[in-house]
């Protein structure tokens, strides 16, 4: 489990995660929705220790982020961040084999070779291993980065808006294989979404930010309502039951 406690990030005098208390299972699909400037992306680098918090604390399966060696943490949780820039000319499968770094120091074993190979065949990037990610599509970039993190075996995955630069048919492929990763794998898959369709589709539990705080928090039935988004987005939204899952209609 993920416990947050107070956890705070200020700019100035702007506060951008105020305070936010929450706790996020383990085990299943959880997102992290709201309106842009929620702070939806800092209170995930805070979880990760990309960035480090004013105040608070959080704590994974009782590991304290912020006391926890780099190497310890990082067999523990992996994170995808949302601006994914590499300098360096890689290959697909170079990139994959970073995420073996925290067991192999960067001499390969046989099992992190095998790691890569499953990373690899997951996201269906087999036939693109050799390739650099600068002759890729944003798309392709974007599905080598996830094959990285998973390639980095953890307990929890956070990710921060995996479906950037995908079209409509790998945006679905990609949440598909995070439910997936979730059940078939065991992982805990946290994850920060701007389409609310896609967390009611494949989210067992959703987080809602608005103004640096969590504005409500609970399983999908209880937050796809109506009265519930239309105050976290302060737009009008109608929710419809589409082959027995909640769809959102804010189109008007």
């Amino acid at each position: 489990m993920i416990i947050a406690s107070e956890v705070t990030k200020a700019y100035g005098e702007t506060c951008v995660v105020d305070g936010v208390t929450l706790s996020l299972p383990k085990g299943g699909v959880t997102s992290i929705v709201g309106p842009n400037g929620a702070g939806k992306s800092t209170l995930l680098s805070m979880i990760s220790r990309l960035m480090a918090m004013d105040k608070g604390s959080v704590t994974v399966d009782g590991l304290d982020v912020s006391k926890t060696p780099g190497d310890v943490l990082a067999r523990r949780l992996s994170i995808l961040r949302q601006d994914n820039h590499m300098t360096a000319r890689l290959t697909v499968r170079d990139l994959v084999s970073f995420g073996r770094y925290p067991y192999s120091k960067g001499r390969l074993t046989a099992d992190d070779k095998a790691h890569i190979e499953r990373s690899l065949r997951y996201l269906d990037l087999e036939a693109l291993s050799e390739r650099f990610l600068d002759e890729l599509s944003g798309g392709q970039r974007q599905r080598a980065f996830v094959a990285m993190v998973l390639c980095q075996d953890t307990d929890y995955v956070l990710l921060d808006e995996p479906l950037n630069n995908l079209d409509m048919k790998h945006a679905m492929g990609m949440m598909k294989l995070l439910r997936q990763a979730a059940n078939d794998l065991g992982k805990t898959v946290v994850l920060v979404l701007h389409d609310i369709n896609f967390a009611s589709w494949y989210s067992d539990n959703i987080v809602a930010m608005k103004h640096g705080k969590v504005a409500a928090q609970g399983p999908v039935a209880e937050m796809i309502r109506p009265e519930v988004l239309s105050d976290i987005y302060e737009m009008d939204i109608s929710v419809h039951t589409i082959g027995g899952q909640l769809i959102s209609v804010y189109y008007g």
